[in-house]
């Protein structure tokens, strides 16, 4: 079952952000959420004897454990991959439990991954900061989330079919707008847009309404960064520093483009390979939904203030209910997958609800995990896409290895697929998928019509996804 799920996952779009729809059929969606929390499947503990002896037996998630495993794991994965170098964070009940760095941050200068000082670039995890801000306007009551975003802004984004796009549109990623990825990312600080200035420079086509279909925006995400500057006076870059880095001590963290003096020794270079030159920075000009520069220590730092509903050592980014809210279900495009939570998504494992968030920049390649009923969150960038694009695989068994490790599934809570039906069931699954994060009007229709996903049903009466593999292929 899981992979199967797992498969699935990676046909319904890059950073399980986007739903995958058969082409003969339309995809079916709950409701639109309101400002409660949508009510997530109840998760409830085994018994001891319940958990059989998978359980009896996990290893405790200790600092020397987990120590261990990583540095069994992590060394031989990016080398076999060709990745430079990678950092993990984990954290337990409010604490940094370990940090690691493998391989080097600059190969020529042999200059090694420090999980304390080295920045990485984690892609569209920087969403979250941008969402948490967001939802900080919305507690002070200059922002409604049920809102038509034009209130806020100083330029018009037409209806569609009647229906304005609500800020709450924004952090579920349902505003409807088609994926456009032109100046979204440069080597030349001369081609460079202020992210302002690219959202007033064109509005993506709309081809969903607003609130009916999630399909990951990064134009959303950087109108929600936009409404931050406005309603608080201050540029983006200057109220997360402000507002989350300062709170939170996180010190070697910015939005800032290019990287403050101070920051700019510690970067990690980016590579296409580890074999190659450096890829050069990269300048994001969509900055809320991707520019963030960090450590991986400071990424733990953010973990714990979610895991602990806004908090972290004294201080408060979030309050409570605020916290809630943004790790509660907004949203359930498929029965039986995961959901999309507000600002995260759902990566759900062993009976456990685990919210999360992925990111990608060309060279940098990140993933996020929060274990809310554990009090447990891990983090891993790399800096390299690897052989192949190993970082991919690779992101993914960690996550589930660590997940397998210390939380295993117990036996009452495994599914077994009914062999007498399975055959069946697989043809259910069988056709054609495109993602629902695409484009009609720009190149990327191409895209979308070349990387369409062909489920299949093999000879043993299981589903097969086209482009699914997993590290043994």
């Amino acid at each position: 079952m899981r992979k199967l799920h797992a498969a699935l996952a990676a046909v319904f779009g890059i950073l399980g952000l986007s739903v995958a729809v058969a082409q003969t059929d339309s995809p079916a969606l709950v409701p639109r959420p309101d400002l409660k929390p949508a009510a997530s499947a109840p998760i409830v503990p085994p018994t001891t004897q319940e958990a059989g002896v998978a359980g009896a037996a996990a290893p405790q998630l200790t600092t020397q454990d987990v120590n261990a495993w990583l540095d069994g794991f992590m060394p031989y994965a990016i080398g076999r991959g060709d990745i430079p170098g990678a950092v993990v964070v984990v954290v337990k009940d409010g604490q940094i439990l370990t940090s690691r760095g493998y391989g080097y941050a600059d190969v020529a200068k042999h200059r090694k991954v420090d999980p304390a000082t080295t920045l990485f670039r984690p892609g569209s995890v920087s969403k979250l900061f941008t969402w948490t801000a967001l939802m900080q306007q919305v507690e002070q009551g200059k922002v409604d989330l049920n809102a038509d975003v034009n209130q806020y802004i100083d330029f018009k984004i037409p209806p569609y079919q009647g229906k304005p796009i609500t800020v709450l549109d924004l952090m579920t990623h349902t505003p409807g707008l088609e994926e456009a990825v032109k100046d979204l990312i440069t080597l030349d600080q001369k081609d460079y847009v202020q992210f302002d200035a690219l959202l007033k420079r064109w509005v993506p086509n709309r081809i969903y309404a607003p609130g009916s279909t999630p399909a990951y925006s990064n134009y959303g995400a950087s109108l929600a960064g936009y409404i931050v500057q406005r309603v608080s006076g201050l540029p983006f870059d200057t109220y997360v520093q402000r507002n989350i880095f300062a709170r939170l001590g996180m010190a070697h963290a910015t939005f800032s483009q290019p990287l403050p003096s101070n920051l700019k020794p510690l970067m990690a270079e980016g590579y296409i390979s580890g074999k190659e030159k450096p890829y050069g920075y990269e300048f994001v000009s969509a900055a809320p939904a991707g520019s963030l520069a960090a450590s991986g220590e400071d990424m733990g730092r953010f973990m714990i203030a979610h895991l602990q509903n806004g908090e972290y050592n004294g201080q408060r980014i979030l309050q409570p209910q605020t916290a809630v809210l943004m790790h509660a279900r907004a949203n359930l495009p498929f029965q039986g997958l995961d959901g999309m939570a507000h600002g995260f998504y759902e990566t759900n494992i062993n009976g456990m609800r685990v919210i999360a968030h992925g990111g990608d920049t060309v060279a940098f390649h990140s993933d996020l995990h929060l274990f809310l009923d554990k009090n447990v969150g891990i983090f891993m960038s790399m800096n390299s896409a690897g052989k192949e694009g190993a970082a991919g695989p690779l992101r993914n068994a960690l996550f589930e290895d660590f997940a397998d490790r210390y939380f295993p599934e117990p036996a009452n809570l495994a599914l077994k697929a009914d062999p007498k039906n399975a055959k069946e069931d697989a043809e259910r699954l069988a056709g054609i998928y495109s993602t629902t994060r695409g484009s009609t009007s720009n190149f990327l229709a191409i895209v979308d019509l070349i990387g369409q996903t062909k489920v299949s049903v093999g000879e043993d009466g299981n589903p097969v996804v086209g482009g699914a593999d997993g590290l043994n292929g």
